[in-house]
C-alpha cells in the first residue's frame, strides 16, 4: 500500500504526509504545532527543508539555525538533525535525496 497522500502522526504534535516520490528524489509536507520538535536522528539522505509558513530552530550537527516562512536550509548526508517549531502552525516542505524507503514503507 502506497503511502503517497496519506496523513499520519510522526513525533507529538507533528504531522506529515509524502507528496510524491520520483526514482531518486521525494518530497513530503510536515506540519508543527508551537513547540512541537521533530527528535534529533540522523541518515544517510541528503535533505532540503523549505519553510512553508511560520519559524524552526533546526540543530544541525550541533548548531543552531533559525529558518522562517520562505527559507531554506540543507541537512547533509548523516548529519544527526532535529528541528523545533518557535510558532503555532508551522509548516515545512521536505526533500530526500534518495528515497527515504522507511518512510515510503518500502
Amino acid at each position: 500500500m502506497s503511502k503517497i497522500g496519506i496523513w499520519e502522526n510522526a513525533e507529538p504534535g507533528v504531522r506529515r504526509r509524502i507528496l510524491n516520490a520520483g526514482e531518486a528524489l521525494m518530497m513530503m509536507e510536515v506540519h508543527f504545532e508551537k513547540g512541537a520538535e521533530g527528535y534529533e536522528h540522523s541518515h544517510p539522505h541528503e535533505q532540503m527543508s523549505y519553510c512553508l509558513k511560520g519559524s524552526f530552530l533546526f540543530r544541525i550537527d550541533g548548531a543552531e539555525q533559525r529558518v522562517s516562512q520562505g527559507e531554506t536550509v540543507v541537512i547533509p548526508s548523516d548529519a544527526k538533525h532535529g528541528v523545533t517549531a518557535l510558532e503555532e502552525g508551522s509548516a515545512l516542505l521536505d526533500t530526500f535525496t534518495p528515497l527515504r524507503l522507511d518512510l515510503l514503507g518500502r
